[in-house]
């Protein structure tokens, strides 16, 4: 039985993905990306996320993808877990995604509520339900901003459910973070991971196990030193971490979303620039203003192994 606290504990970096042109993901673009990750101590991974346009690729997109940059990150870390999202607009397209990621091997699926319609909450219920029969561990990916949102009468049925071993929480709600910790002790397998990027000392402090921010795609050893000097009492050090984040989080003030992340990592020679449709790569003055942005802290970010 997959012991979810210890599937999320550590820094799990919602991965890009890295792509030879636009749209098609290639796990040979990800070498360079994988290597500093690894090097900087990130301990997992999650795939197809919103970081990773998930969304945005046809499921026959996923397969050689997902199961290359797996071979890959085990091979650099012994047995750093690797999760794939699967989230869809419907119950039948999420099955499909799991089942063309199964070559990959992933230690858990991640599942959001479906997206696009607001669905009621026995819908939503049983929509993770339907994951029983799936043959993989599921964690729950509570993301309001692009799915309908887990209320906390929903988070007690979904985490009670056996299949289910972990959620990861985006919702940047504080007072929701902790029913969701409440919800999950109420199994000692149940594992808790903080999204909110701004919000990871705080989620720590209430329960976390875990936290997937989003910039440690380019700050990876400031979220890693986050994550330990807070589990080994250094809270000082915890918060001076927390700060750098906030600070890496403003390059969305210049262009929103993927692209820019991309655009940074590529500039350090460790991702293509491109994305996939209908995302448009950054244009050259949202480069500069970002490289400019984040020149100050240069020695925070991630370089090549």
């Amino acid at each position: 039985m997959t012991d979810g606290r210890a599937l999320l504990s550590g820094v799990m970096v919602p991965l890009v993905t890295p792509m030879s042109r636009p749209g098609v993901p290639s796990a040979g673009a990800a070498e360079d990306l994988l290597a500093a990750l690894a090097q900087a101590g990130v301990r997992s991974l999650m795939l197809f996320g919103s970081n990773g346009e998930g969304p945005l690729l046809p499921t026959g997109a996923l397969t050689e993808f997902a199961a290359g940059v797996a071979a890959q990150w085990r091979q650099l870390t012994g047995d750093g877990p690797v999760l794939v999202n699967v989230t869809a607009a419907g119950t039948a397209e999420a099955l499909e995604r799991a089942a063309a990621v199964r070559l990959a091997e992933p230690d858990a699926v991640v599942v959001s509520p479906p997206i696009y319609y607001r669905h009621r909450d026995d819908e939503v219920v049983a929509h993770f339900a339907a994951f029983a029969a799936a043959g993989v561990p599921v964690v729950a990916y509570n993301v309001p901003r692009y799915s309908v949102p887990m209320t906390p009468a929903v988070l007690d049925e979904v985490l009670a459910m056996p299949h289910v071993v972990g959620l990861k929480d985006s919702s940047g709600d504080l007072a929701l973070f902790g029913e969701v910790v409440a919800a999950a002790r109420r199994r000692d397998d149940v594992g808790v991971s903080q999204g909110s990027e701004t919000q990871l000392v705080a989620g720590l402090e209430a329960g976390a196990d875990g936290i997937v921010p989003g910039i440690a795609n380019l700050a990876p050893v400031p979220s890693v030193e986050l994550y330990d000097a807070f589990r080994s009492g250094r809270l000082a050090d915890a918060d001076a971490a927390q700060e750098i984040a906030d600070q890496v989080v403003k390059l969305h003030t210049v262009r929103p979303g993927v692209p820019s992340v991309k655009a940074v990592l590529d500039s350090r020679g460790l991702c293509p620039p491109h994305v996939a449709a209908p995302f448009a790569p950054v244009t050259p003055a949202e480069r500069i203003a970002l490289l400019d942005l984040l020149r100050p802290l240069d020695a925070h970010l991630i370089t090549p192994h």
